[in-house]
């Protein structure tokens, strides 16, 4: 019998998967530093130091993990990205790559993504009557629905989440157009974004549409082109469901009309738009701020909490990016969050992180 051989940094790279795993941490940050490597893990919205590496070993774990996703282990003056599926401690875990060139060597950022781990979707909102609006907005037949927050705010499990549950529910036929896939669905039919076999967003959409779907979720509107067939689909009878980075949730009509979408094909496709923060809820345990030990207990410490533009606020919300002057009425994020905290549920400071710093930017 041959026995394979591991070699030392192949056990390292395992170990330190393998540790940040156990603890529920979502990302891995492997940073060079003059002297020494710093490997930390983020628990929550806190990043914890793990251990200091040589830097010499540094250079060769960082190759190691960017042979295993089939990257360029030569290249170190550009960024790169890259996935990786595996099994750690008895469960399927997805590996989002990204390096990125720094003044001392190259670092990488793992994003630790569990295949197995699906939120319950009436886990999905910190309060319950949002669930149901959001459930309730896949009954359309067509239209667009457009999900916004910065990253790592929780948008694509809660896209995820949806498209599953509708699956099931509604039976209906779900595509995504994804880059990368982060987490495997038996439920629908998933497409990866290969810009080297010509496979892009918009590519990849034209040939979607000819596929007979129901809904279609886009990974992320991110050029003008993108926008504009995400548009067309809409308008030809489809539900598409997708992704913006801005702020709030009237952000994405103006982004939308950035990308060059005339207001009379918005008013006709927009069904929906909304805006998404993934809060840290209050500990029962502790009475002030958690020590690391407790963040590894589970992701039941964060919940996300949304704010909703749909019926007349989103109509409102429209003529405002027009220019004209219209008063609106519908929850904000801030108020939601202070909602929680005035229910004892969220953290204080909370606000001060995820509002207080966006009103005064």
């Amino acid at each position: 019998m041959v026995v394979p051989i591991v070699s030392s940094i192949e056990m390292l790279a395992n170990r330190i998967i393998s540790d940040a795993a156990r603890n529920q941490a979502t990302d891995i940050h492997i940073i060079p530093r003059k002297n020494d490597t710093l490997v930390q893990i983020r628990l929550t919205n806190k990043l914890i130091p793990r251990l200091s590496l040589p830097k010499d070993e540094c250079d060769r774990l960082i190759s190691h993990f960017k042979f295993t996703a089939n990257m360029d282990i030569g290249e170190r003056r550009r960024p790169q990205s890259g996935a990786i599926f595996c099994e750690v401690n008895g469960q399927w875990m997805g590996l989002r790559l990204s390096t990125l060139p720094s003044n001392n060597h190259e670092s990488l950022v793992i994003r630790l993504l569990p295949q197995q781990e699906q939120i319950p979707f009436h886990q999905l909102s910190l309060f319950p009557s949002m669930t149901r609006k959001l459930l309730a907005l896949l009954k359309h037949a067509h239209g667009l629905i457009i999900f916004t927050g910065p990253t790592g705010s929780g948008k694509t499990t809660t896209l995820y989440s949806l498209i599953n549950e509708t699956a099931h529910l509604f039976h209906r036929n779900v595509i995504t157009l994804e880059d990368p896939i982060e987490k495997n669905y038996d439920s629908v039919l998933q497409v990866q974004v290969n810009e080297k076999a010509g496979v892009s967003y918009a590519a990849g959409l034209k040939a979607i549409l000819r596929h007979d779907p129901d809904i279609i979720m886009v990974g992320e509107i991110r050029d003008a082109e993108t926008a504009r067939i995400a548009v067309r689909a809409a308008l030809t009878g489809h539900l598409v469901l997708s992704t913006m980075h801005t702020r709030d949730a009237k952000g994405a009509v103006f982004r939308l009309h950035e990308f060059g979408v005339n207001w009379l094909e918005v008013e006709q496709t927009l069904i929906a738009v909304t805006a998404q923060r993934l809060v840290e809820l209050t500990c029962p345990f502790c009475k002030e701020e958690c020590p690391p030990l407790c963040y590894s207990y589970g992701h039941w410490k964060r919940a996300s909490v949304f704010e909703l533009l749909s019926g007349r606020n989103l109509n409102m919300a429209m003529k405002a990016a027009k220019g004209e002057k219209v008063e609106t009425n519908y929850r904000t994020l801030g108020q939601v969050i202070n909602k929680g905290i005035a229910l004892g549920y969220i953290l204080e400071s909370e606000y001060d992180r995820l509002v207080y710093a966006d009103e005064t930017t």
